[in-house]
């Protein structure tokens, strides 16, 4: 049993301003540092517009796609841009997070690394937010329960930014249950423990910022950890964002590189008691490129320990 990444080079082709965060050298940053590793590596596939519908409107899904330029980029937002190969590149995203799934579920991998771009967790119903087109992680997740009939489907997400955008596409999940820890405060000024779904399966995790790895650590033991068990989930899905990591410029939680390593292990764990081990990983943020290879290369070295 192995590991799986899906990643594709059409990921490559969305292109975003000169000194945009999310910039394409990010996926490379990323693939460089898992070199060497023992992968089962694979092509993420297209999304159909059908799988993308399980989470977005018909008339949000024209609207990005009319969106995209013929050459050159356009801003969608302050934050979120387009270039002419965008599209595809999205519908890797969200097909590369859906085949995962599929390849966890048969049994085919143990656990999976989708390193695609551009990053989903801040993509609303029908809006486009935060570098996000599509909702890469929420569609995983209403894939996994129409395609394999999954009723207990637990999301991680643990990038520096609330997952706003997840958070909303689960909000009447009655199948999901998530967690975000995130610096508060700090854009997109969501996130608050207040904010708790229509079944009280959203939990959102507010940290400090500058309160770094014990505080962190402490928030997972005593609240997140517990609560999965308990819920004892079909499949675990995670938003593996590396924002968090103290050289990020965007935010300041000062997290180190052996945390993700820390958080992976333990979720694995959790995967290897409720679920034979099925979890599967979706790149989100981090904007350092070398704190980004290293902490993906951690968090995925755990996977492969784990299978």
């Amino acid at each position: 049993m192995t590991t799986a990444l899906f990643s594709h080079d059409d990921c490559l082709n969305h292109v975003t301003p000169p000194g945009h965060p999310e910039q394409v050298a990010r996926l490379g940053a990323v693939l460089s540092q898992l070199e060497g590793l023992d992968l089962d590596r694979r092509a993420a596939p297209l999304a159909e517009d059908a799988l993308i519908l399980l989470c977005h409107p018909q008339s949000y899904l024209d609207r990005i796609i009319a969106a995209e330029p013929a050459e050159g980029t356009v801003a969608l937002d302050a934050d979120t841009h387009m270039s002419a190969g965008s599209v595809q590149a999205a519908r890797r995203a969200v097909g590369g997070a859906a085949a995962a799934v599929d390849a966890v579920m048969a049994g085919a991998v143990d656990n999976a690394f989708v390193a695609t771009r551009p990053p989903g967790h801040h993509a609303e119903t029908e809006t486009q937010m935060g570098f996000c087109l599509f909702g890469n992680v929420a569609i995983a997740a209403r894939h996994a329960m129409q395609a394999r009939g999954l009723t207990r489907v637990a999301v991680v997400d643990f990038d520096v930014h609330h997952g706003n955008g997840t958070q909303d596409l689960l909000w009447n999940e009655a199948r999901a249950l998530f967690f975000s820890s995130h610096q508060s405060p700090l854009w997109p000024g969501t996130g608050a423990e207040s904010e708790t779904g229509a079944y009280g399966q959203v939990h959102n995790i507010p940290l400090e910022p500058r309160s770094g790895s014990a505080t962190m650590r402490k928030a997972y033991e005593t609240r997140v950890f517990p609560l999965i068990r308990d819920y004892n989930p079909q499949l675990i899905l995670v938003s593996a964002g590396f924002d968090a990591h103290l050289s990020d410029p965007l935010a300041e939680l000062r997290w180190s590189t052996e945390d993700y390593q820390w958080i992976t292990e333990n979720l694995l764990e959790i995967a290897a008691e409720c679920c034979d081990g099925r979890l599967v990983s979706c790149l989100e943020g981090g904007y350092d490129l070398t704190a980004l290879g290293e902490a993906a290369r951690a968090h995925v070295k755990a996977l492969v320990g784990s299978s």
